[in-house]
């Protein structure tokens, strides 16, 4: 399959735009003239274009069985084959120019990865759309569908919609973000201008001074707060997030469209998040970690927002439809941290006044630089709240972490998802004898150390919780393993209602097998209530050297000899109960054999009277 045509005069112009633009200033004002700066321009178009059409020609790609293979290269030839069940997401974006023109750009991201694994650059929005749900279908299903469906056929899971933003929360969503980046950029201008600065202080007094600062901070924030503000409506501008199968669908943006999916089945974290505004306002936001790259989240690399703003109950609805973690009950840091917390706050002013103290006295402005102190006052407040709002809790199976205040995050990690589970002392914690157990996850969120933690507890309370985030890791994995692959002898079938020891034989001829003790019978075969019997091999005398024999009994297969036990092998063992194998008296008939899980016997009856309790049972 090819790109759209449109596409090499758009690459082609986004390629060279900025240097045509240039060459033609420079040959234009070196006294060459219009023509020349022309041709030049013209010239360097022409050879774009000349290399877009051959990339066009040779850019290739195909949904193949297993795999979608990218072939592409002009003058270097690269072919890519990307596994479908490799592949994390699958992005489609539009920028203004893209959707005028209709084209839009399809970006491949694979789990683990840091970057984009490959990109198609650029189709038609339809086939776009289309590339995304085939690929993410063939992912979950495993499907051999032809590649060359339409394109505007419907290939995948119907949708249902979860979340479509409000003109109300997109206002709040606006009204509630502040970005910091002009202040900090003000701030690392000016950290080294003091001296240049002062020279141009006008000569006034220590009050106005003072007011010049309030209102220029305030400007500053003010502005800040309208860059976020702008920021955040153009990104959540027409969000919607719906489900399909097993994965979560998102569109949204103003300038540039994006649209993506969220797979459940690679979820790491769930980050519900607010502010004491939110909290005040009842609002929270919802944030998804995966295993891999974010795309079209600027630096938030592996974290989605599922929903960027909405109720505190809808927010945990939805948190809920993907990781069912009940209703958490926090358990703090011991209380005498809070005084941990009060010595920091009181170092942080004693930084701001001897700061603002050096300040008057090199500028000597005469400012009230022991204005600072005055927040002491907020010190023990600020202190207490700290210590409230952190805490972790032991789910049946997901650890909860809660930790900060102005930026309030909680943190839900599925103990299966944990890769590693980490005790971490500084050195000033160490001194007040606490520490932070840290689960780390696949999420690259580990990288900005932003994973879920239970911070500040006492060394032997971090301790246990970090053995107990062990076991309950292990324990999680070993029920998912048998959930995937079980095997259990179910006796009468799938639907029989066990309700008495009689049991139905599975030789189609309705017989029944009485567990009953009889002749010859060391003990009866017990079934429990729920008609599950698990052989017991630990007992037997069975030579279990030779591969396992299969016997199909028309709905599944079972071993007649099963080989997974740890029996010695034992070729002197004669008149074994159940032990009469074809190799050694020549019967080949498995009816006749008399061994022990044999589909049926002549009379009915399961096995023969060598049957022992722990080979009674159909193995």
């Amino acid at each position: 399959m090819k790109l759209a045509p449109q596409s090499v005069p758009y690459r082609a112009l986004q390629k060279v735009a900025g240097i045509v633009v240039v060459l033609f200033f420079v040959v234009n004002d070196s006294g060459w003239g219009f023509p020349a700066a022309a041709g030049a321009t013209g010239a360097v178009l022409l050879v774009a274009a000349a290399y877009e059409i051959a990339y066009y020609r040779r850019f290739e790609y195909e949904l193949t069985e297993d795999t979608l293979d990218i072939r592409s290269g002009v003058i270097s030839r690269r072919e890519r084959e990307i596994p479908y069940r490799r592949i994390q997401n699958v992005d489609v974006s539009r920028s203004v120019i893209q959707r005028a023109i209709g084209v839009a750009a399809v970006d491949l991201e694979t789990a683990g990865g840091s970057s984009t694994e490959g990109s198609i650059r650029f189709v038609t929005p339809e086939e776009a759309t289309r590339l995304q749900r085939e690929v993410q279908r063939r992912k979950s299903a495993g499907s051999t569908t032809d590649a060359g469906d339409a394109p505007g056929e419907d290939t995948g899971p119907a949708e249902e919609d979860l979340f479509a933003i409000s003109p109300r929360e997109l206002a709040l969503v606006g009204a509630l973000s502040f970005d910091g980046r002009l202040i900090g950029l003000l701030a690392f201008a000016g950290s080294g201008s003091v001296p240049v600065l002062s020279g141009y202080l006008p000569a006034a007094s220590a009050l106005a001074l003072s007011a010049a600062a309030v209102v220029a901070a305030g400007a500053l924030f003010l502005v800040s707060w309208a860059i976020g503000a702008a920021v955040s409506f153009s990104n959540y501008y027409g969000f919607r997030l719906s489900r399909a199968g097993d994965e979560l669908r998102y569109e949204r943006g103003l300038f540039r469209r994006y649209s993506g999916s969220i797979p459940t089945e690679k979820v790491q974290t769930l980050t519900v998040s607010d502010n004491p505004a939110k909290r005040a306002l009842g609002y929270a936001t919802l944030s998804i970690e995966t295993a891999g790259y974010a795309p079209g989240q600027g630096g938030e690399y592996g974290s989605e927002a599922a929903i960027p703003i909405a109720r505190s109950g809808r927010v945990y609805e939805l948190a809920r439809e993907i990781e069912s973690f009940g209703e958490p009950s926090f358990r703090r840091p011991p209380r005498r941290i809070r005084w941990r917390y009060a010595f920091r706050y009181v170092l942080l002013l004693a930084v701001l006044v001897g700061v603002a103290f050096a300040v008057d006295w090199y500028v000597a402005a005469d400012l009230p630089w022991f204005a600072p102190a005055a927040l002491l006052l907020a010190v023990p407040a600020a202190a207490h709240l700290k210590w409230k709002h952190r805490g972790y809790w032991l789910g049946e199976d997901h650890l909860v972490t809660r930790n900060g205040f102005w930026s309030r995050s909680v943190r839900v990690v599925p103990y299966y998802r944990i890769q590693n589970v980490i005790d971490s002392r500084s050195v000033f914690q160490r001194r007040w004898g606490v520490a932070t157990v840290i689960a780390d996850t696949a999420g690259t969120s580990s990288l900005v150390g932003s994973d879920a933690a239970a911070v500040d507890f006492d060394v032997e309370e971090a301790a246990d919780l970090q053995v107990e985030l062990g076991e309950r890791l292990q324990r999680s994995l070993r029920d998912r393993r048998e959930r995937g692959a079980s095997f259990e002898w179910i006796e009468g079938g799938r639907d029989a209602d066990v309700e008495n020891d009689d049991v139905t034989d599975r030789d189609g001829a309705g017989h029944t097998a009485d567990t009953t003790p009889e002749d010859g019978d060391d003990e009866a075969v017990e079934v429990p209530d729920e008609g599950v019997v698990r052989p017991d091999f630990s007992t037997t005398e069975r030579d279990y050297s030779e591969p396992a024999e299969r016997v199909d009994t028309g709905e599944y297969a079972v071993d007649r000899f099963p080989s997974d036990a740890e029996v010695a092998h034992r070729p002197d063992a004669e008149g074994d109960s159940g032990t009469n194998d074809a190799a050694e008296d020549g019967d080949d008939d498995p009816d006749e054999s008399g061994d022990v899980g044999s589909a049926e016997n002549d009379d009915g009856s399961d096995g023969s009277a060598g049957d022992d309790a722990s080979g009674g049972s159909k193995d």
